[in-house]
C-alpha cells in the first residue's frame, strides 16, 4: 500500500495545495482507488496524475469545511466528461448526500441528472464500520469548529489514521490506537488556536496511541516555513516516534 499526498496544505496556503490523500492499495494504479478529502485545490492535482476516469473508488469527506470538500464538484465533472461508468462511493459526516448535491447543484446545474455513474452515499457515525470491497472504516469525532470526523482506514492488513481537521479526543485516541501511521493535523506549534491541533499534541497522541510513525499535514502557512528546525527539536524528545513533514507529491510505502 502507498500514501500519496495530493496536498498538504491549510485552506490559505498558496504554496501547498489543499490536504488530501490517495491510498494506491496496488503498484499498477496510477491514482489510487482511495482518496481522502476533495478540496479547492485537490481535482487539479488528482488529475495532474493522468488517472484513468473509472479507478477512483471510494471518496472520503471528514467535514464540510470548503478546503476539504469544495473540490467535489469538480471531479465529479471531470469523471463526467471522461463518460464514467463505475458507481462513485461518497462516505462522510450525517448529511454528506445533501452538501455534496448542493455543490454540484450550485457549481454545474443540472449536471447530477446526467452524470452517468451512481453516487453511492454513505454516512457513517462513531461506533459503527462500513465495509466496502475490502477497506474498512470506522470514525470518531476530533474537536474542530464544526463536526469533523477522523478516519481509521483499515485494508490488506495495515491501518491509516487520518485526522481531517481538529483535536484529538478521547474517542479519536481509541481510534488510532497501534495503527501503522497517524496522519494528522497540527495547524502550529502549540495549542493556541480553538480548534485545531498543534505538533506537541499530535506526538503525544501518536505516543499514546502506540504509533511509531507520524505525518504532520495542515500547518499554518507561515508557521510551515519554521517547521524544520523545530521539528528538529521536537525529534530529539520525541525519539520513539518518527516525524514526517510530507510535502505536495510525497509518497510513504507501508
Amino acid at each position: 500500500m502507498e500514501i500519496h499526498f495530493l496536498g498538504v496544505g491549510e485552506a490559505c496556503d498558496g504554496n501547498q495545495p489543499n490536504t488530501s490523500i490517495l491510498i494506491k492499495t496496488d503498484a499498477g494504479e496510477t491514482a489510487g482507488r482511495i482518496l481522502l478529502d476533495c478540496g479547492f485545490s485537490v481535482p487539479h492535482q488528482y488529475l495532474s496524475l493522468n488517472p484513468s476516469a473509472e479507478e477512483l473508488e471510494i471518496l472520503w469527506i471528514s467535514h464540510f469545511h470548503g478546503d476539504h470538500f469544495l473540490g467535489t464538484p469538480l471531479l465529479l465533472l471531470w469523471f463526467w466528461e471522461m463518460n464514467r461508468s463505475k458507481p462513485l462511493n461518497i462516505i462522510g459526516p450525517p448529511g454528506v448526500k445533501v452538501k455534496i448535491e448542493q455543490a454540484l447543484e450550485l457549481a454545474y446545474p443540472n449536471l447530477i441528472s446526467r452524470l452517468g455513474y451512481s453516487l453511492l452515499f454513505h454516512e457513517i457515525i462513531p461506533e459503527e464500520q462500513l465495509h466496502i470491497s475490502d477497506s474498512t472504516f470506522s470514525a470518531a469525532y476530533n474537536e474542530h469548529s464544526q463536526p469533523c470526523l477522523s478516519l481509521r482506514l483499515e485494508l490488506h492488513g495495515k491501518s491509516i489514521f487520518y485526522s481531517g481537521d481538529g483535536r484529538p479526543t478521547p474517542m479519536t485516541r481509541s481510534l488510532a490506537n497501534g495503527c501503522d501511521i497517524i496522519i494528522h493535523e497540527a495547524y502550529g506549534f502549540e495549542d493556541s488556536v480553538p480548534g485545531h491541533g498543534s505538533i506537541k499534541t499530535c506526538l503525544d497522541f501518536a505516543r499514546n496511541s502506540n504509533v511509531k510513525r507520524l505525518a504532520l499535514v495542515h500547518m499554518q502557512r507561515d508557521i510551515r516555513k519554521q517547521s524544520v528546525n523545530k521539528i528538529t527539536s521536537f525529534q530529539k524528545k520525541y525519539n520513539d516516534v518518527k516525524i514526517m513533514l510530507p510535502e505536495k507529491g510525497s509518497t510513504i510505502a507501508l
